[in-house]
């Protein structure tokens, strides 16, 4: 009886004419856009190891674009590993095509990741400057966001300030109980058989000291209240469910098509000290002039006095509104700092009492590198104040108030920042960025370094984002455009392209409205 199902070929059967590989990849398979893509990049200028290598340095290498390829192709299919990769390249057709029968070890495949931490940054920036070039990046407004990482590394390798003198503590107390139990021993005339030896000996613990001392020792040395001894620029980074050993992962997100324009690492676990430096490597890698104004935004977390300085004095107006700490004085019921007025003319503060707090001429407070005034009210005036209860505790004989040298531009951010403008600024800033790391951890599987020391995590986090980017342009233009669009940089024609993907987009944007219309009728018609 004749099978109804589809029969499969004869292994063993010879073909006159196998089939290429070039056949089983098709004419719109974004590997195609990887190859062309790195095609166009000129590896000795962005600094690849081995990209100018002679025919007398030895064995011949692979060269860097092919490696390069690989790692693209692999972190845009969640295959990091180089293991995983080695193997992917001996089985998946894509890989073989893009490889065009080179199989490089996995090793040959780590080493490169592991030197080109720097290269991989500036392919980051090329690709940014490839997308501002055909305008998919306006550098209008642009927002900022971090997020943690995981490190390679455990938290068994950590050693903490804390833990460690909490530590040396014990074990001296073990020590002491010891030797008190040697001595009571010895005092006996005869042991007595039922008194059990401590767990440990007096040369095991001070074996035991000696290390932790090292430890306490190393950590006072080099001004550090933590360290990792799998991956030193690592950090304990806390979060509400629990703590991680992590990188702060940073990135600015342009509002016009969501590409990321910056990004950085830190091994602080907080964002306070980096909206300044976010924000000018924004400018750098757009090549905004000095001159133009820069709009970031960003949330609580990057509020600093400092960092507002730093911005205002390089032409980037930052949007970051403060964290209300007066509320906890409010709740309280006591008069909280905003409710004691500055009078600029005659430099100092007038009370809810309407009485004048005057500035100490010889007095001034310097905390975190910043020299703050102080301003004091009258000890006479202030015990005899009936709003005295409110305002300070029982035992404190007068008022007193600190104000930073550089207030004003705290107060103008304040003023701004009560702007409708600004509050819708502050409102868009969750669908600008927010969304790109839960992208990156959930549906891209990057939620990891796999590389050690904060240079190279630097490099793979250059990658991380250069994919993403690479993704979204996939994505927004799709594969025969991305293609169209290599062509022109070749040839030099980005003009004619740039009024194609516009209409394009346009066209695919209108789609789009009209899906979200058509969706939304229908909900309206079921409801009703």
């Amino acid at each position: 009886m004749k099978s109804i199902y589809k029969q499969p070929a004869n292994r063993k059967e010879q073909l006159l004419f196998p089939p290429s590989i070039e056949e089983y990849v098709s004419s719109d398979n974004p590997v195609r856009v990887i190859d062309d893509f790195v095609e166009l990049l000129d590896m000795q200028e962005l600094g690849f190891t081995k990209a100018n290598l002679k025919s007398t340095d030895g064995q011949p290498a692979y060269h860097p674009k092919l490696l390069l390829k690989i790692y693209i192709y692999g972190y845009l299919n969640k295959i990091r590993s180089s293991r995983k990769l080695e193997l992917e390249i001996k089985r998946n057709i894509e890989l073989m095509w893009l490889c065009a029968g080179l199989s490089p070890s996995y090793k040959t495949i780590a080493n490169f990741r592991k030197e080109n931490a720097k290269p991989l940054k500036r392919v980051f920036k090329e690709f940014i400057i490839l997308c501002k070039n055909i305008d998919l990046i306006s550098g209008d407004i642009v927002a900022v966001d971090g997020a943690f990482l995981r490190a390679n590394a455990s938290k068994n390798s950590l050693i903490t300030k804390k833990s460690v003198v909490r530590d040396l503590e014990k074990i001296d107390a073990k020590i002491d109980e010891y030797l008190k139990s040697i001595e009571f021993i010895d005092s006996k005339e005869k042991k007595d058989k039922l008194l059990t030896p401590p767990k440990y000996s007096l040369n095991q613990m001070r074996i035991k000291r000696e290390k932790i001392s090292k430890d306490l020792d190393f950590l006072d040395n080099n001004n550090l209240t933590q360290y990792n001894k799998t991956d030193k620029d690592a950090s304990l980074m806390k979060k509400p469910a629990h703590n991680l050993m992590a990188y702060n992962s940073q990135i600015v997100v342009d509002e016009k098509f969501k590409f990321i324009v910056a990004t950085n690492i830190s091994s602080k676990g907080n964002d306070t000290q980096l909206l300044h430096k976010m924000a000018k490597e924004t400018k750098e890698n757009l090549k905004i002039d000095k001159d133009t104004t820069l709009n970031i935004v960003a949330d609580t977390g990057y509020y600093s006095a400092k960092e507002l300085k730093k911005c205002k004095e390089d032409n980037i107006n930052a949007i970051v509104p403060q964290a209300n700490k007066q509320q906890v004085q409010k709740d309280k019921g006591k008069y909280s700092r905003d409710e004691f007025t500055y009078d600029k003319e005659n430099d100092c503060y007038i009370c809810p009492n309407n009485q004048k707090l005057k500035k100490r001429v010889k007095a001034a407070q310097i905390k975190d590198d910043k020299v703050n005034f102080i301003y004091t009210g009258a000890s006479a005036i202030c015990k005899a104040c009936p709003l005295k209860d409110k305002c300070i505790p029982t035992k404190t004989p007068y008022k007193q108030i600190y104000r930073w040298e550089y207030e004003e531009i705290v107060e103008q951010h304040n003023k701004k920042m009560q702007t409708k403008e600004a509050k819708e600024l502050i409102k868009q800033r969750g669908s600008i960025v927010e969304h790109i790391f839960g992208t990156i951890k959930r549906t891209l599987g990057w939620d990891h370094f796999l590389l050690r020391g904060k240079e190279k995590v630097e490099g793979e986090n250059a990658l991380i984002m250069f994919t993403y980017n690479f993704k979204r342009l996939l994505n927004l233009i799709g594969t025969t455009l991305f293609k169209k669009l290599i062509i022109a940089i070749k040839n030099g024609n980005l003009e004619e392209i740039k009024e194609e993907i516009r209409a394009y987009i346009s066209s695919f944007m209108l789609y789009l409205l009209n899906i979200t219309r058509f969706s939304f009728n229908i909900r309206v018609y079921y409801i009703r």
